[in-house]
């Protein structure tokens, strides 16, 4: 072989090689995407109980990839606060608490609240138009009875707002930092009552946002978010008695069978 075919030939073998790696790493993160996803929803939805164990073994043969997508995915959910990890213990899924609520409904409040008065300066006719049109489908879908709930970032009504205050640093915080968190606690403490008197809130947050009178679309937006805490506050309180009492329940039954047994 002469040396010109030679250098062409490691060349297209490199070229080649270059491609499949290249291949591979896309499937890579497109693995570890897909993981993260499926994990974040279970999270949110409860589908993966709070304080429960996190096999990673386990999600890797789930997926049937291996465990480097999967460890990736949960430094992800990691810095996304759904998942903590405890030494000696592992990781676990966030435990949902009345204290971590109130704080993040606090800071919640306040950048909303600037997000409102940011977009109502800034907001173009279209983002604008597309926030009306999401309006009308979570009505339409009220009426229809389906759940109130909004699974996508680019179709939430509170994501909107805040993309249109233009503020990468506010987006970033708020979408990146505390968005998955605060929808875990959102759909798991939902309130059935809630979603028709959520919607009416957000129509007249976007009518002032649209008569771009921004310190009244804050104000109305901190209101909002307020009743929107002290009804998932309520109803978190709620679940944690139900599980005590649970637990209690089941604590004095295993007493009564531990006597029995004794007794007999």
């Amino acid at each position: 072989m002469s040396q010109s075919n030679s250098k062409e030939l490691s060349t297209e073998l490199s070229t080649e090689r270059g491609t499949e790696r290249s291949a591979v790493d896309r499937g890579a993160a497109t693995l570890a995407d897909q993981v993260l996803s499926a994990i974040q929803t279970a999270i949110i939805k409860g589908e993966l109980a709070p304080g429960s164990k996190i096999n990673e073994q386990a999600l890797a043969a789930q997926f049937g990839i291996s465990r480097g997508p999967t460890r990736e995915a949960l430094q992800t959910l990691e810095r996304q606060r759904l998942v903590v990890r405890m030494p000696h213990v592992g990781a676990r899924v966030a435990q949902l608490s009345v204290e971590e609520l109130n704080d993040l409904y606090d800071l919640r409040s306040t950048l909303e609240a600037m997000a409102c008065r940011l977009a109502a300066e800034r907001i173009t006719d279209a983002q604008l138009a597309e926030l009306q049109a999401l309006l009308e489908r979570q009505e339409a879908a009220l009426k229809q009875g389906d759940t109130y709930f909004q699974e996508q970032g680019d179709v939430d009504f509170h994501y909107q707002i805040i993309r249109a205050s233009g503020n990468k640093h506010l987006q970033e915080t708020l979408m990146g930092g505390l968005y998955h968190l605060l929808r875990m606690y959102r759909y798991q403490c939902s309130n059935h009552q809630r979603p028709s008197r959520a919607i009416a809130e957000h129509r007249r947050i976007v009518e002032a946002i649209s008569d771009r009178d921004g310190e009244l679309a804050a104000l109305l937006m901190q209101r909002h978010i307020e009743q929107g805490r002290r009804n998932t506050e309520a109803r978190l309180k709620e679940l944690k008695a139900e599980a005590s009492a649970r637990e209690h329940s089941s604590l004095s039954f295993g007493n009564t069978q531990q006597l029995k047994g004794e007794t007999a």
